[in-house]
């Protein structure tokens, strides 16, 4: 007898899907499936079903001053089965951070700051003695089941009179601990975008890679995506959005969509300042300016699923699919009408909104 059975529902191409899940774990999705199960859950053809969404990039360790927020509020209320904090926490606090996450509903992983409190200050990285590499391993080492890579954020308000070097250290760091993921926050220069994309590799990850900073992938003079940013992407560096307050503009998506770029995942940058004010409020939101911009609603929910799953390695998430965690997401799409507005105010309406129905993670159903 299965714990829990999903019938009657659709994947985004429209095809009918059942899944059923024992023991937190999807043990059959197919188009039906007749068994008894503890808790039947009938869509009746009207709802959606995905993997859990995963958003990539948030701030939730609710203990910081500058950028926090709590797992749950944009979590399994949002849609969101796991979150992966951004770096918020360094190897002094994330031992703390790990404690909490463990009275939660979401899944929540993180990405420890090379600066070694983290997001305590902005230019956390403008002291280069907060950078010890022996911490960082020693706390990998502690918390492997919960720290999916390293963080470094790369903006003049950052790393002050330091240049490029935080980023030299960064990839020590990774190299040095079996080339854990990483990801780059690109903001104001110095150091020049240029000479960020150089030093990264395949499959590190560049967030915020929308923004509409003059240091960021497009050159304003020639309306155009920078050549180097174009040889980046080739190159597979990862391109994610990481929204945030000031790091999403949909001019930059759109130029970007018409030269062949597109964003390789979808995350939010949240926290509680703009979850509550805006322009964020919810990866939804985010998902539905992708999908403005240009982008189809099955390569959006590809985006937050299997490609943010592949990226920090979590084997057994992002997948519908029997073996994997029951982490799934029920929501609706509905004809609207939904002004959506970027970082840098701009706007463009929607027309398609997506509403998360229910949550479910590990096999646990949470409405919405």
């Amino acid at each position: 007898m299965f714990d829990l059975l999903i019938k009657n529902g659709k994947l985004i191409t429209g095809e009918k899907v059942e899944v059923a899940i024992k023991d937190g774990v999807i043990v059959s999705v197919d188009t039906a499936i007749e068994s008894a199960a503890k808790e039947v859950i009938d869509l009746a053809g009207e709802h959606y079903v995905s993997a859990g969404w995963i958003d990539d990039h948030v701030h939730c360790y609710e203990k910081m001053t500058l950028y926090y927020d709590y797992p749950d509020k944009i979590g399994v209320t949002k849609g969101v089965t796991t979150v992966i904090d951004a770096g918020t926490t360094g190897a002094e606090n994330i031992g703390d951070f790990y404690e909490l996450t463990k009275k939660v509903k979401t899944n929540v992983y993180a990405l420890i700051n090379i600066s070694k409190w983290g997001i305590v200050e902005q230019d956390e990285l403008a002291d280069l003695t907060k950078i010890q590499a022996d911490l960082v391993h020693d706390r990998l080492a502690q918390l492997p089941q919960f720290i999916v890579g390293i963080k470094a954020r790369m903006s003049k308000t950052v790393v002050g009179e330091n240049g490029i070097t935080p980023l030299e250290l960064a990839k020590n760091i990774q190299r040095e601990n079996d080339d854990l993921p990483l990801m780059i926050h690109i903001g104001s220069a110095p150091p020049e975008l240029q000479e960020v994309l150089t030093l990264l590799d395949k499959g590190d990850v560049l967030t915020h890679c929308f923004n509409g900073k003059p240091n960021g992938i497009l050159n304003k003079d020639t309306d155009k995506i920078k050549d180097f940013a174009r040889a980046a992407y080739d190159k597979g560096i990862v391109f994610d959005i990481g929204h945030g307050t000031d790091s999403f503009n949909f001019h930059v998506a759109e130029v970007a969509l018409n030269e062949g770029i597109k964003a390789t995942s979808i995350s939010t940058d949240i926290y509680h300042h703009n979850r509550e004010s805006g322009p964020v409020y919810d990866l939804s939101t985010t998902m539905e300016k992708l999908r403005v911009v240009g982008y189809s609603w099955e390569e959006i929910l590809d985006k937050v699923t299997a490609v943010p799953a592949d990226s920090f390695n979590l084997a057994k998430k992002g997948q519908l699919a029997a073996g994997f965690d029951a982490d799934l997401t029920i929501f609706d799409l509905a004809n609207g009408e939904k002004t959506l507005t970027d970082s840098n105010g701009f706007t463009r309406t929607a027309k398609e909104l997506i509403k998360p129905v229910k949550t479910i993670i590990g096999g646990t159903v949470y409405d919405n």
